[in-house]
């Protein structure tokens, strides 16, 4: 991949037991393909099982646990799928939290499969648009996001980018969004054309009006009217009377 994750150490968040082992080893490869830092967390030390569908699979050794972990340590959150891997999550102490912190902190989060079950119970999908395993739907919609049928969708539209996608079979595209947003977070993104401009001024603008401009008009038509009184002239000629 022509993008790089050099130095930058990515959070990759699962249970002691069930997360779908391919949707942890493939972007665990591609983060170290680009010279990115995998580190694995979880709520307890040792070794997780992971699944291949309902089967066993391999263990992997657990690196940081969430309560020992420093979420500000990261550049970058993933949270793989797996039925029972963010069922057993979403009831733990200290995972919304370590999961909220990266929404805080505008860090890019990436997201598979069942994985949107956490940040629904983070607290962090309303307003947000993503996809996830089809089951979860219901569950996305009622919790405030706009689910979308598509293989990946980066949504940028919140204070971080979120990279989400359905099933294992939409690794490839997954693995390819995570390690490009990574490497570049926020990118795209545009500057709104009003910032730091009250609601009323951006609407002159688009006008062609400022608020200098309507004030000058003003002080124009109360001189012709006479309504306009000595302190006011005086401020307008720039010689302030005011004490």
């Amino acid at each position: 991949m022509a993008d790089k994750l050099t130095g930058q150490r990515i959070a990759f968040l699962v249970a002691p037991e069930g997360v779908e082992q391919v949707e942890l080893t493939e972007p665990w490869q591609a983060v170290r393909d680009a010279d990115g830092v995998a580190v694995l967390v979880s709520t307890k030390e040792g070794r997780v099982q992971a699944f291949n569908h309902l089967a066993e699979g391999d263990t992997f050794a657990v690196d940081e646990t969430v309560e020992g972990a420093d979420p500000g340590s990261f550049d970058a959150l993933v949270l793989p799928g797996g039925v029972a891997n963010p069922d057993f999550l979403r009831w733990q102490p200290g995972v919304g939290a370590f999961v909220r912190s990266f929404f805080d902190a505008g860090r890019p989060v990436a997201v598979i499969c069942h994985g949107p079950w956490t940040l629904i119970d983070a607290d962090v999908v309303r307003g947000r648009r993503l996809t996830s395993w089809p089951s979860l739907r219901a569950d996305l919609t009622n919790a405030g996001a706009t689910w979308v049928d598509d293989e990946v969708v980066i949504d940028q539209s919140g204070p971080n980018v979120l990279v989400s996608s359905r099933k294992p079979a939409d690794l490839k595209a997954f693995t390819h969004a995570l390690v490009d947003e990574f490497a570049h977070p926020g990118r795209g993104r545009t500057q709104p054309a009003f910032a730091g401009v009250s609601d009323q001024d951006a609407i002159r603008q688009v006008a062609g009006q400022t608020s200098a401009d309507l004030h000058a008009a003003d002080v124009f038509a109360r001189e012709s009217d006479g309504s306009l009184t000595a302190t006011e002239a005086a401020k307008a000629d720039g010689d302030d009377l005011t004490p």
